[in-house]
């Protein structure tokens, strides 16, 4: 009988050895409650003793954590619709503040994200979230930075990841982007008539000094017609020598002697 009752002092001495044991992983940090009361010193990894019926232990992750934000509805200050979401990269820097000041930081940091993200996409244009994101990054960040600190949680990163815009937006700026694209080919397009025309003004001015020129490049032009295998082919005339044939008939009209009645 005595037996039996030592060896059940023992299993429970060794069971309550058991439970005063904890484990603290790497990546986390315990705080020790001892009648409520948080300690001061924070239990580092490894194996931590506590006092039985006295002590309870807390774990805090510290690792790296990644919360992705939902979409929020919202309208720019250009009065644009747009739905945009997000994600949030933080972590915890003391354990004693995110444990005590706070009763979820996850969900804190959440819905102060969101709430973040609303006041910037009123703030900021529709420009400024499609193609300006790196500033409404660091904007958003400090934002979800301001209350976080006295949670004692560090927001390591803030990023948005989509902008989603209304269909009839999409089709407007698909037109006018095409609108632009025309303008700037209309305007490469002048651009050249115009080298051309100043490159032709100044082909003129050397034909017109030599003569001699201008029939090369007539007979240039009949080559390159010619060699298109052509069943017809169509020879110009200088407009010179056409109105000097016309000048020679005029004279040859003039000399002729009328022929008197009676004759």
């Amino acid at each position: 009988m005595l037996l039996e009752i030592l060896t059940g002092v023992v299993v429970l001495a060794g069971a309550g050895m058991v439970s005063t044991i904890r484990v603290v992983k790497q990546y986390e940090r315990g705080l020790v409650y001892r009648f409520g009361r948080v300690r001061p010193k924070i239990r580092e990894a490894g194996l931590v003793m506590l006092l039985p019926f006295a002590d309870r232990l807390q774990k805090v992750n510290m690792q790296i954590v990644t919360l992705p934000v939902p979409a929020q509805d919202g309208i720019t200050r250009d009065n644009v619709t747009v739905k945009v979401d997000a994600v949030v990269y933080f972590k915890v820097t003391d354990p004693v503040l995110a444990a005590v000041n706070v009763e979820d930081y996850r969900s804190a940091v959440g819905q102060v994200a969101q709430t973040s993200l609303r006041s910037i996409i009123g703030k900021s244009d529709l420009d400024d979230l499609l193609s300006n994101r790196e500033r409404l990054n660091e904007g958003l960040e400090l934002l979800i930075d301001s209350p976080a600190l006295g949670w004692g949680i560090h927001i390591d990163r803030v990023e948005i990841k989509d902008v989603a815009l209304p269909e009839s937006m999409k089709r407007s700026m698909s037109r006018q982007a095409e609108a632009e694209r025309e303008r700037r080919a209309r305007v490469i397009s002048a651009d050249g008539e115009l080298q051309a025309s100043y490159k032709l003004a100044e082909a003129a001015a050397t034909m017109s000094d030599h003569p001699a020129a201008l029939q090369l490049r007539l007979l240039e032009t009949v080559v390159q017609v010619a060699s298109e295998k052509n069943s017809t082919l169509v020879l110009p005339f200088p407009v010179e020598l056409l109105r000097f044939l016309d000048r020679a008939n005029r004279d040859d009209g003039a000399v002729a002697p009328r022929p008197r009645e009676g004759d």
